[in-house]
């Protein structure tokens, strides 16, 4: 008995799954469903990119479609009312029925991207989907900084800066088109070297050159995007002159005693005492007893005024 009634139980166990089925799929063709074949798409300025946005299920033969833009805190419509707005006003349009296509894009076209879909005829009227847009730009040509001249165990820093690639860039500096490592301790080629590389700032930065460090200095900036290289610098490293900067230092003592021996010579001699005479001012001379003097308008004119006196 049991052996007959095997068969119908398994017959009704079929029929209670193929029926489970039917109503789990008239449960999801009634809700609006959304996919997309790249939520995190990345592209280089100035190419073109879809936003991808499918609607996989749903019963709503023309579904409302908005496309919005989040950015800094900010959300603006990118499609909305049946066309396209904002910035990307003409060079953006709507893909097939739901995708958005963007061509030229640039920097500031990369943020939060969100589909949503309005289905009437959906028990689930709404879905939305979020794509973020990453646009990489390529590293333009870094500014170099490299000191020129630089004596035998004196630290030296050299700067290379870049401001305009997104990724950030990172920074590799060449000498005589030879990589340099980031730690020189690292690498036995530079064993006569001590320098230190950080790579996300660009800064190279030598504790001690040595005459091995001499030559020409060049970075080079680099992201995902591409590279941009500064042009060639060139740095020597000299050595001190000891010898000649004591000789130096000698000879402008000896100048400099030989100029102060002179100016007391001078002073002895006489040469800087102050013997200042007034030739517009006139001493009358002495008068003689009973003779007056009476000076006229031309300068050394004299007359007598009286007689001698007895």
């Amino acid at each position: 008995m049991a052996l007959r009634l095997l068969p119908r139980l398994r017959l009704g166990a079929r029929l209670r799954d193929f029926f489970l089925l039917l109503l789990f799929r008239g449960c999801l063709i009634e809700a609006v469903n959304l996919k997309s074949s790249n939520r995190n798409p990345v592209v280089q300025e100035f190419e073109s990119v879809e936003l991808s946005c499918i609607i996989t299920d749903s019963q709503t033969n023309d579904p409302r479609i908005e496309w919005k833009k989040i950015q800094d805190d900010q959300t603006t419509y990118v499609f909305f009312d049946n066309k396209i707005q904002g910035d990307l006003a003409g060079r953006a349009e709507l893909l097939g029925k739901t995708s958005l296509k963007i061509w030229n894009v640039t920097r500031t076209d990369s943020a939060l991207y969100r589909c949503e879909v309005v289905a009437r005829n959906d028990r689930k009227e709404i879905d939305e989907i979020a794509i973020e847009l990453i646009v990489q730009v390529k590293p333009v040509t870094p500014i170099c900084r490299v000191p020129k001249a630089v004596p035998v165990g004196k630290a030296a820093t050299l700067q290379c800066q870049e401001s305009e690639g997104y990724p950030r860039p990172y920074y590799n500096w060449y000498r005589n088109d030879v990589p340099l490592p980031t730690d020189s301790r690292a690498n036995p080629r530079f064993r006569n070297s001590s320098f230190l590389l950080n790579s996300e700032t660009g800064t190279l930065v030598f504790s001690a050159v040595h005459k091995e460090d001499s030559g020409q200095y060049y970075c080079i900036a680099s992201n995902d995007a591409g590279s941009a290289k500064c042009e060639e610098q060139e740095m020597e490293v000299y050595d001190l002159n000891i010898a000649g900067i004591i000789g130096g230092v000698l000879v402008v003592l000896a100048v400099l005693a030989l100029i102060t021996l002179g100016i007391c010579c001078a002073y002895r001699r006489g040469y800087f005492i102050n013997n200042k005479q007034d030739g517009e001012s006139y001493k009358s001379p002495g008068k003689p007893d009973g003779v007056n003097y009476i000076r006229t308008d031309e300068e050394g004119d004299f007359r007598h005024k009286s007689s001698f006196v007895i």
